[in-house]
């Protein structure tokens, strides 16, 4: 299990934390407040990023408005706020959305990931972890992905966090920024904009309308509940060793049709909300990540089984029905 730290153990005092007002930036956040860690969140509040978020940690975090791609302004965030550390996790995350148009993709997960970088480096930050994505190593029919497969991305949104990763490595190896790579799984839990597979069906499931699955539904992922997703890159942040990469799985795989199929049977809905559609174009057809590298050497693995995670989710989600009506409307 991990650790919690304590004012006493940390390695860190301060985390500058890109992305805190999204999905799996701001659990981060809401854990690094209750550690006691001091925080700064830089979210440009794009449609996916949200104050609310944070709101049961609100006034316990400093927070900068500011596009990761602007340099000027991040040099300057970095220069006055000297953290020791940084959690990024700013990116355009939507594979949909970078398959309709990959500019923003490229601009934020490559030209602002590389400005986050530059301005750790400048500022001597003491460690970096840079949070990518499993979708970095292509498909895999079987077997699973260790730290060391080859890199093969299949969408625009995964070749631009390859892109992301290469320069991660780049930064590490030609000037010695203390980055760690963090490569999880599919997150899902409360708080997911819905855009995503779990939260567009519960949405549809409230509202009963048809729930879409492309294909066949037979595409499998590893689903990794978001407060362990956290924990792990945590983790990393005080005992990962800089220049590596690092997955974060759970271990549980299920079809897409699957996960439907239960998120319905919670809701007592109808499976005659499943409406087959169209597959989108390059679809990965199966991800699975070897952990034995985060187990052993880091001393974490998820503790949040998939059938106990969704049942928190669905919960969620049908107790904050205004959140869910406000985003999409945002």
């Amino acid at each position: 299990m991990l650790q919690r730290g304590n004012a006493l153990s940390r390695k860190f005092k301060s985390i500058l934390v890109t992305g805190g007002a999204g999905f799996i930036g701001s659990e981060f956040v809401r854990q690094a407040v209750k550690k006691r860690y001091e925080v700064l969140v830089v979210d440009k509040l794009t449609y996916a990023g949200d104050l609310e978020r944070l709101k049961s940690v609100e006034g316990k975090y400093k927070f900068f408005k500011s596009d990761i791609c602007n340099e000027k302004k991040i040099r300057d965030i970095f220069k006055r706020e000297k953290p020791d550390a940084v959690a990024h996790f700013a990116a355009e995350t939507h594979v949909d959305r970078s398959i309709t148009d990959a500019t923003p993709f490229m601009k934020t997960n490559v030209i602002g990931t590389q400005s986050v970088f530059s301005s750790a480096l400048a500022a001597g930050v003491k460690k970096i972890v840079h949070i990518s994505t499993d979708e970095i190593y292509g498909e895999i029919r079987k077997g699973k992905f260790t730290e060391n497969s080859p890199i093969a991305p299949n969408s625009p949104y995964s070749a631009s966090k390859a892109a992301a990763d290469m320069l991660a490595k780049a930064y590490f190896r030609t000037y010695a920024l203390p980055v760690v790579i963090a490569r999880p799984s599919n997150n899902y839990g409360p708080w997911q904009f819905p855009e995503k597979l779990i939260p567009v069906i519960i949405k549809n499931a409230l509202e009963n309308r048809k729930v879409p699955v492309y294909a066949k539904g037979e595409n499998v992922r590893e689903w990794l509940y978001v407060c362990d997703c956290a924990e792990a890159i945590f983790a990393i942040l005080e005992k990962g060793d800089p220049g590596q990469a690092y997955n974060i799985g759970s271990g549980q795989e299920r079809k897409n049709i699957e996960v439907v199929k239960s998120v319905l049977k919670i809701m007592g809905k109808s499976e005659k909300l499943i409406e087959f559609v169209k597959d989108r174009p390059g679809h990965d057809f199966r991800y699975s990540l070897n952990i034995g590298k985060i187990k052993k050497r880091l001393g974490w693995k998820a503790k949040t089984g998939f059938g106990e995670g969704i049942k928190r989710t669905v919960r969620w989600y049908e107790a904050n029905r205004r959140w869910l009506r406000k985003s999409l409307n945002a």
